[in-house]
């Protein structure tokens, strides 16, 4: 059976790999650890083709640690609206704001400074002081713990935290192996790279092979350059790997959403802080159970007055965590009497357009200016 070589020779063999076939992404191109930072906190459980054209948005209207400090709430929720946890891109500016205010705007370069940010946990710190400093931090997100659970061999649970601890050791060995190595050249024929050392590249070779190669289904193991030392190749076993235990059971729930109109305004509500999405827009809307049929009575709740009648305009279906949602969406005819309560607002669409909305709602505010211009 094959096992896992020396660490220096795992180190060398994805150095090779990476200088070959790693992705041409834009945060690759700069070691300013602002730009690494910004693109580690939007890859949080976001695919990189979602993420690529946000990063570059984001670091044309929001360039330094200075200008996300200083920009408008609302600014940093339009940028980021689309991509979701929104806790994220508020702990990024409130983090931004403590290094003008203690550290002069300037990124830190200790592990701990680094840690100590806001929304910036043991892996995001690895991956900035790794990726921009060359500093030879582990990493251990999704992809790394499949590269190394199928590497090794490891059966157990890696949320378990002893698997973990020994996880997050097998990544501490491999950064601290690199150290020593040379960088491998990336051919000529592809575009160069901005890599701060070896420690970098091993980090985001790691991340790379899990993203391309090491899948979760149908993992490419011919084309990896760690075939012959995989434990898992070698025994078959790579799909089972990692072991992650039996997912929950999904649970359906059900949105519905009125759309009030007063002459050419429509009538939104903004998300109060210290909810999932907070301070993000949406049309007023409840959650009803399954069964539920007289909607008008919802309504007439949420705006003052009961509808005549209610015309379905669109149903949107997506899933957040264990959760599958429905959210049907109704215009409201005859909404004489439906008042707006603060925060609540009655717009236009283009006013509405520059707004940030909750995913769902964004995609009934398409569907709305759909139906208007018929």
């Amino acid at each position: 059976m094959s096992r896992p070589r020396r660490p220096e020779d795992l180190v060398t063999a994805l150095l090779d790999w990476f200088a070959r076939e790693a992705r041409d992404l834009p945060w690759r191109h700069t070691l300013d650890p602002y730009a690494v930072w910004v693109s580690e906190i939007m890859l949080q459980q976001t695919q990189v083709k979602t993420v690529i054209p946000y990063w570059e948005r984001w670091m044309r209207e929001l360039p330094d640690i200075t200008s996300l400090a200083q920009a408008p709430q609302e600014k940093i929720h339009k940028l980021w609206e689309g991509l979701g946890y929104y806790t994220r891109v508020r702990n990024l500016q409130k983090a931004a704001q403590h290094l003008v205010r203690e550290n002069g705007g300037e990124f830190p370069k200790a592990f701990d400074a680094v840690l100590a940010l806001s929304g910036i946990g043991r892996y995001t710190a690895g991956a900035i002081t790794s990726i921009a400093f060359n500093q030879p931090s582990p990493i251990l997100d999704g992809n790394v713990i499949r590269v190394l659970t199928r590497l090794f061999g490891i059966e157990e649970n890696p949320k378990d935290k002893a698997t973990n601890a020994k996880l997050w050791n097998l990544a501490d060995e491999l950064v601290l192996a690199a150290q020593p190595v040379p960088l491998s050249p990336r051919p000529s024929h592809l575009s160069p790279f901005s890599i701060s050392g070896p420690c970098s590249a091993l980090n985001q070779s790691l991340m790379e092979l899990g993203a391309l190669i090491c899948t979760p289904k149908q993992p490419r193991c011919d084309d990896c350059p760690l075939k012959k030392p995989c434990v898992a190749r070698a025994t078959n076993r790579a799909e089972a790997l990692p072991n992650l235990g039996k997912r929950a059971a999904a649970t359906d729930r059900r949105f519905v959403a009125f759309l009030a109109q007063r002459d050419n305004q429509w009538l939104v509500q903004q998300r109060p802080a210290g909810v999932v999405n907070a301070h993000l827009w949406e049309f007023p809307n409840v959650e009803v159970d399954a069964e539920t049929s007289d909607l008008a009575a919802h309504a007439a709740k949420l705006l003052g007055a009961r509808p005549a009648q209610l015309n379905p305009l669109v149903m949107i279906k997506h899933s957040i965590t264990r959760y599958r949602i429905s959210l049907e969406a109704y215009l409201v005819t005859a909404t004489k009497g439906v008042r707006a309560t603060t925060p609540s607002r009655w717009l236009t669409i283009e006013e509405l357009d520059a707004l940030a909305f909750t995913s769902a709602h964004r995609k009934i505010l398409t569907a709305l200016r759909h139906k208007t211009s018929e």
